[in-house]
């Protein structure tokens, strides 16, 4: 914190500006430092705008003298602003003591009459055209890091809601950050015509980030034993793996959405296929409504596609000890288990003895 010079304002200038805040017909109080105290140097009248009224500074001022200049604004007429006027060509000794006067002049003629301040180190600074930049650069938006545009633009996509599935053709869908993403025919084609076999196969999907279109990156008959070596290493991905299994009872042929984000992938990709997940894991619910295959209630996520086996697919589909049936749940006896066991009430704490 700079040190203050310890000058204080004067009664006659205390007193002239309250007079000035009630009268509301000042438009400019000069104020400068005289004899270790501020003083009113000049008074000027309101005759037309603010922006008119700023023309008379160029008079007011000196080239190379500092002084304060508080200036009535136009609306609300109760607000004031507070120039601090310090050329470049002024000596040294004045610049270090009307710095370290500023803060004492507002506190004493009261900061919240105050609702902005200029600072001006020469007399262009204070024309219509220089005050009209300075209040676009006041309401200008705050530039933020990196790092803290990347967290906006994430919560704007965690905010926005999925959109639901419109019809068959190639369609505009709005996803998390406002970006649409266009379901082409073919890639469509390939998610029904999986629903409708009877092996297990794979259809990868990707995103064509300069047109924001789904693309039909491979489709091919796939065992749950190569799936981990299938889909890409180094990019996102969403894949539809139809995997026919006996965890449930009776056994089934269903569908499992998968989307892959590995941690090496761009940002920008990830937060595009991140917000877009839910709309496409939808529209895929549409098109598979009336397969042979029934899509999985869960979506499973991995950021290594190396880790999607048999035994990851099944703990996180709840195939370890639950089945999915519907809208139920039920307790799955494992294959080859003991039948004849049935889940037991947990025992009670043991009464205290007395």
């Amino acid at each position: 914190m700079s040190a203050t010079s310890g000058i204080g304002v004067s009664q006659e200038l205390s007193s002239r500006f309250s007079s000035a805040i009630d009268s509301k017909s000042v438009r400019f109080l000069k104020i400068s430092i005289l004899n270790e105290s501020l003083v009113l140097d000049q008074s000027i009248s309101i005759e037309g705008t603010f922006a008119e009224d700023l023309a008379k500074l160029q008079d007011l001022l000196l080239e190379n003298a500092p002084a304060y200049v508080l200036a009535k604004l136009d609306d609300p007429s109760t607000e004031w602003l507070a120039i601090y006027y310090v050329p470049d060509s002024a000596k040294v000794r004045d610049k270090m003591l009307y710095a370290s006067t500023r803060a004492s002049l507002l506190k004493h003629l009261g900061s919240t009459v105050f609702t902005d301040s200029l600072f001006a180190t020469s007399k262009s600074d204070l024309t219509p055209e220089a005050y009209l930049a300075h209040l676009k650069h006041i309401a200008a938006p705050k530039p933020l890091s990196s790092r803290e545009q990347e967290m906006e633009d994430i919560r704007l996509a965690e905010r926005s809601n999925a959109p639901s599935y419109e019809g068959s053709r190639a369609r505009t869908s709005i996803v998390g950050t406002g970006v649409g993403l266009n379901w082409t025919a073919d890639v469509e084609s390939a998610v029904k015509e999986m629903g409708n076999g009877d092996e297990s196969g794979l259809v990868v999907i990707t995103i064509d980030t300069a047109s924001e279109t789904l693309v039909l990156s491979s489709v091919a008959p796939m065992k749950i034993d190569t799936l981990k070596s299938s889909l890409p290493s180094s990019e996102p991905c969403y894949a539809f793996f139809a995997w026919p299994h006996n965890y449930t009872d009776p056994p089934r042929r269903e569908v499992v959405f998968i989307y892959s984000c590995p941690s090496s992938s761009p940002v920008k990709h990830r937060m595009l296929y991140s917000s877009g997940s839910t709309s496409v894991f939808q529209a895929a619910k549409t098109f598979l409504s009336s397969s042979n295959s029934h899509l999985n209630t869960r979506k499973v996520e991995t950021s290594d596609p190396t880790e999607l086996d048999e035994a990851f697919l099944k703990s996180e589909l709840g195939f370890d000890n639950v089945t999915i049936g519907g809208d139920s749940a039920t307790i799955k006896t494992p294959l080859g288990g003991d039948t004849s066991k049935s889940f037991a009430k947990p025992r009670g704490p043991a009464r205290k003895i007395r």
